[in-house]
């Protein structure tokens, strides 16, 4: 296991600073840029005393994989990925009615990035995702969060299952996505306590996970496309229930 994380891009910089400065070792930014965003993260890097150098493209590109937009941060490994007990902290202290996003089997971190985005802007609680056939917390998802990670619990459990059985004792109801469900999203009730959860990119839901949801729904489709990209639908049932909620 590397001794250092990266986070990369201005999104996921800025948040780090502001949420986990004191992981911050090094900063590294693109010689000869000096855009506004930039002196920002420049200036409060040294009201931290956060050392900062710069480094042509080429040398910014060999350290990591991805668009970094000329932002770098070499940090200590994040405990970003948060467990069961975690959870059982969170519901505990929540005042409102909880409100999480599970996700089960998304292995696209793209996607797992583009979700915690939407859950985070959503005002979700917490993104609750398997440890074994999904994708987890990397710098790639870090960054298509656009800082969503540094401040959403993310919480990786050993069996999805039993934290659904946990929940629904801890009176939350589980509705889950389900392209075969006859219910539409728009005459699901949700505005309580809440669990929402979708299905991997291709298989949807696995078939123990689909068998414990209290109700299954589907989002209408219009088109000949007879599916969304499992972001694209996050976002969809994420700001129902939002719109819901609200009223």
């Amino acid at each position: 296991m590397s001794d250092t994380d990266w986070a990369y891009g201005l999104h996921a910089v800025e948040a780090l600073l502001k949420h986990n400065h004191d992981s911050i070792i090094h900063l590294y930014v693109l010689q000869g840029r000096n855009d506004e965003r930039i002196e920002a993260v420049l200036t409060r890097a040294t009201r931290l005393t956060i050392p900062v150098t710069a480094l042509s493209r080429a040398e910014l590109d060999q350290k990591v994989e991805g668009v970094h937009q000329g932002v770098l941060a070499e940090c200590k490994p994040l405990q970003l990925e948060r467990s069961e007990g975690f959870l059982k902290q969170l519901l505990a202290g929540l005042e409102h009615p909880p409100f999480l996003l599970v996700l089960d089997g998304v292995t696209d971190p793209h996607n797992l990035g583009a979700c915690i985005r939407s859950a985070e802007a959503a005002g979700v609680d917490a993104v609750i995702v398997p440890k074994d056939k999904s994708a987890l917390m990397t710098p790639v998802v870090r960054k298509v969060a656009c800082g969503a990670a540094e401040s959403l619990p993310f919480i990786a459990v050993t069996n999805l299952v039993r934290t659904l059985k946990f929940l629904q004792e801890s009176g939350i109801w589980v509705l889950g996505a389900a392209g075969e469900a006859t219910q539409s999203i728009y005459k699901s009730d949700l505005r309580g306590p809440l669990a929402l959860v979708m299905g991997s990119e291709g298989a949807g839901m696995r078939r123990l996970t689909r068998e414990q949801c209290d109700v299954l729904f589907a989002i209408p489709m219009a088109g000949e496309i007879s599916s969304l990209n499992v972001s694209v639908s996050a976002g969809v049932c994420l700001f129902e229930a939002v719109r819901q909620r609200r009223l």
